[in-house]
């Protein structure tokens, strides 16, 4: 440490979760326990995906994305918390700190930009039926696709070099359980109101407009079915967008609240549980509220794990 403008920080330590000691074996257990579910609930549905050829629809594309985003977005916070409760050592390198923010903010765009395509292709098949195969032709389900990855790629780049030239002094304890934006915010001795101008106005970008734009498609998907009275249409539009809401609401509410409307009340123990709800928890939840629970994947589970069996079959 040559000084306060030019001080190298060679490494971060993660305070992790607020956990007492006495409980630290137990939410070990537990957020294992949710990690091997995410990763197999993602894994499962995108193989199902692949392998079944009733499942080749847009609705399914934008799923397999989805549940990649997902099992990716875990895996770049969770190994890491599990490791520093398992073996105490909270240390995470310069690069990897950066490394992990960039990840963190890719797989998070990626996952917002698809939960608007999924909307999206909800509000064509419901409102728009009977042109629905025209609508969501070949090309525009590939744009839909290809867009959030270059986007998200461009814009995690971006928070990251912006991160990159700032200068950090004698404190680098991270209070989280991840290599956080506000966190490392927090810990430079430079002059970071270009990195909160973008975040806020960037976020608006990412966060804000994709929000309103997929409560907007499930609105329309409302108010299309109550204008064709159908106990069952009426049943399945209000389970479908309650469930699929409720991730949204989960998903984009803590990040929004984290980012974009900080509360100077907020204690780090509560953005620590926040960011758990849309890092950890968001990811887990998804493959049963969008595709483990409809019939579709579970007649692909049928199809694709007994058809061998099928010959043999008297």
């Amino acid at each position: 440490m040559t000084g306060r403008n030019q001080t190298i920080v060679s490494e971060f330590l993660l305070l992790g979760l607020p956990i007492e000691s006495e409980h630290q074996n137990l939410f070990y257990v537990l957020f294992l326990a949710m990690y091997v579910t995410t990763i197999l609930g993602n894994l499962l549905i995108i193989v199902l995906i692949c392998l079944d050829p009733h499942l080749h629809t847009p609705m399914y594309l934008f799923l397999s994305n989805l549940s990649f985003s997902d099992l990716c977005f875990s895996s770049v916070t969770m190994p890491k918390l599990l490791q520093n409760m398992h073996s105490q050592d909270p240390s995470i390198s310069y690069a990897g700190c950066l490394t992990q923010m960039y990840f963190l903010l890719f797989f998070g765009d990626l996952e917002s930009f698809l939960l608007v395509a999924m909307a999206y292709d909800r509000y064509v098949a419901i409102c728009f039926p009977l042109r629905y195969t025209t609508i969501m032709s070949p090309r525009l389900c590939l744009f839909l696709v290809v867009l959030p990855w270059v986007l998200t790629t461009f814009h995690a780049m971006l928070h990251t070099l912006l991160m990159a030239r700032l200068h950090f002094c004698d404190d680098n304890l991270i209070a989280h359980f991840f290599c956080d934006m506000s966190a490392l915010l927090k810990l430079s001795c430079s002059d970071t109101r270009v990195n909160e101008l973008v975040i806020f106005i960037m976020g608006g970008l990412i966060l804000v407009i994709p929000f309103l734009l997929i409560i907007t498609s499930y609105a329309q998907i409302v108010s299309s079915t109550l204008k064709v009275p159908s106990a069952r249409g009426i049943h399945k539009a209000f389970s479908t967008c309650g469930s699929h809401l409720t991730v949204v609401s989960l998903f984009y509410g803590t990040v929004i609240g984290l980012y974009l409307c900080p509360s100077a009340n907020n204690s780090t123990v509560k953005e620590t549980v926040m960011a758990t709800m849309y890092t950890v928890v968001t990811p887990m939840l998804n493959p049963f509220i969008y595709s483990l629970r409809n019939r579709d994947m579970k007649g692909a589970l049928g199809r694709v794990f007994w058809r061998k069996k099928a010959p043999f079959s008297l």
